[in-house]
Parts: C-alpha cells; structure tokens; sequence
C-alpha cells in the first residue's frame, strides 16, 4: 500500500496529490470497515434439520450475494448456552445471530405464543407465513415485542404441528392421557393438556432424551420431525397422525444496535436471504412429513389417526385455550385479540 501511495503522489504531485492520496486511503479502510464476521449461536444438535434447512442455508446466501463481505462463525449445540440464554446473548453482543423461541422464554415474548395456539394452522408453511408477516420489520410482532426488546428477526420457521408420541405401548385415544406426564415447549400447549387432564411438564429438547428413558415423563408433544434429531424415535410407541396440538416457532434474532452498523447494501443482503430461507425451510419441513411418519411406521411405532369424537374436543379445547390467551393477554394490556384476530387472518 505505501508503493502505491507513493507512486500516486509522485505522478501528482503538490496539494493535488495529497488529496489523491487521503482518498486512497479513507477508500481503503472503507472497504476494510465494511467486511464482517458474524457469530451465528443457537442450541440445536449436530445434524437436525433447522441447522440443515435454515441456518447453514441462510448463511451460505448471505456470504455469496455479499461477496464474502459476510462471513460467519457458527456456535450450534448450545456451545455458547442453552436455547432460554440466547435472547440475552444476541442482546448482549456475546453472539450476533442467535436462534430465540417464544416458547422459551414467555416472559418476554408473550404475544408471539401466539404461533403455540393449538389448532391455529394446518401445515408449517401456513403457520411461517403468518408469523412472519408479523414479525419481521413492520409487522406487529416487530413493533409490539421484538423491537421494545431491541431485536430483529432475520428469518422464521414454524415446525409442523405437535403431535402426541407416548413411550407406551397402550393407547386409546385421548382418554388414555389422563394422568400421563406429558412434556412441552410451555406456553398454551400446557393449558390444552391440562383440560384434557393430562400432568404438562416443561423441558428444553436436549433433555428429553434422558427423561423418557428413566420414565420422568410418560409421553411428548412434538413435531414428529424432531424425534430422530433428538434419538426419541426408538423411544417411541405410539405417536398420532394429522392432529395439531399447537406448535413451535423458531426465529433468529440479530441486536437492532448490531444491524445499525451494517451498511444498507448488507443489510439487504441480510433481508433478502431471511425471506428465501423462511419460504424454503418450512417446504422442505413439509416435504419431509411423510418420510417421517414412514420411518416411525418401520420401527414400529403405532400410528394413530384420532376418532371424530376426539377431532371434535380437540376443536373445542383449542377455541377455548385460544380465547383465554387472548383475555389474559388483554388483562395485561397486550393486545392479545388484536394478534390472535391478526393471526389467524394471516393463517388462513
């Protein structure tokens, strides 16, 4: 670099050269200031299919419609904390980009539980695209929690629906769950358990593993895509087909401080690739759906198609935990109503 500076205010020479040169300079450091390292964290294993169908997909878009002026560190497996952690690590600026669930940390994103209504939407596109008009930047999500939190979210991916999986054998319909510790993500899904009188108990995924194989806990609700991820498949006995006993939301987040120091031509970037990893993740999510069911059905497990009668409660139960959300959101000054009437207009 001193060469060319050399070289340059030689041919110039006088004033005119200096200032060639400080232009050189300053268009130096410009270029230098504006590549970036991004330390991208979040708790999921080795292998599960958020990582494979989202992040690392998003971050790959990012890096080459950049020109490598984004680049990443990626932290997965909870190797900087766990899934309740990450909403304060991208806040504090330990991370840049860090996976937060509502269903973690309900205190905070309470409106966004939202998404964990049972029987609010059909299929994981449905559900992502709802969510994601309300939470990315001008949405009300955006406006009513994640920007008062002084964070963005980048990209989105609804799981398919929760399904009931039971590590026993016996099962006649939702009957049989009376009595039976079940685990969820927490939010409304606990609320539905407990008026079909079943014992809800909250666990981060990572510990499932070791709780069902010491019969902690009797059974799960969960996207049946998650048991191979998480090695509950072979833990499985019976698991039910087509229901939809709530759901759980990713985002990932980035500090609203952190995306002020990008520059517009980034943060695009950024934006763009947030919108294709959303449409793609929850497609391949549902291209999937099918393979799973088939690789449970190879193992064994019992897979069972609820009767009317039960389709039916699960309708009612789902209208009256919906509607209590939304009231005790309201009673709290949340506009609980104003987001569910927005979601589920946005669902349909």
């Amino acid at each position: 670099m001193k060469f060319k500076l050399r070289r340059e205010l030689g041919a110039l020479g006088g004033l005119a050269g200096l200032v060639a040169a400080a232009t050189l300079v300053m268009a130096a450091g410009g270029a230098q200031a504006q590549s970036v390292k991004l330390r991208v964290a979040d708790s999921f294993p080795i292998g599960h299919f958020i990582p494979e169908y989202a992040t690392k997909f998003w971050m790959n878009e990012v890096t080459k419609n950049s020109n490598k002026t984004i680049e990443f560190e990626y932290f997965p497996a909870e190797q900087l904390g766990k899934a309740k952690d990450m909403l304060t690590l991208v806040q504090s600026g330990v991370a840049d980009v860090t996976y937060v669930s509502p269903a973690y940390i309900a205190d905070k994103l309470p409106l966004a539980g939202v998404v964990e209504l049972p029987s609010s939407y059909g299929s994981s596109c449905a559900g992502t695209k709802a969510f994601w008009s309300m939470a990315k930047d001008g949405g009300v999500l955006a406006k009513r929690e994640f920007g008062p939190l002084g964070v963005r979210v980048l990209f989105a991916v609804m799981f398919p629906p929760n399904q009931i999986v039971m590590s026993k054998a016996k099962f006649e319909g939702l009957k049989s769950l009376e009595g039976q510790k079940i685990r969820t993500s927490g939010g409304a899904k606990d609320q539905m358990l407990r008026k079909l009188k079943a014992v809800p108990l909250q666990m981060p995924a990572p510990e499932i593993y070791e709780a069902t194989s010491r019969g902690t806990i009797d059974g799960l609700m969960i996207p049946v895509a998650s048991l191979q991820a998480y090695e509950l498949d072979k833990l499985s006995k019976v698991a039910t087909v087509g229901e939809n006993f709530g759901a759980f939301i990713v985002t990932y987040t980035m500090a609203e401080a952190r995306w002020q120091k990008l520059t517009p031509a980034q943060q695009k970037v950024l934006s763009d690739a947030g919108e294709a990893t959303t449409a793609r993740a929850c497609q391949m999510m549902e291209a999937d759906d099918a393979k799973n069911y088939e690789h449970l059905r190879k193992l064994g497990v019992n897979l069972v198609k609820l009767s009317a009668e039960d389709k039916q409660l699960i309708q009612s139960i789902g209208g009256a935990v919906a509607r209590d959300w939304a009231e005790q959101m309201d009673r709290r000054g949340k506009a609980g109503t104003e987001v569910l009437k927005a979601f589920e207009g946005a669902s349909k």
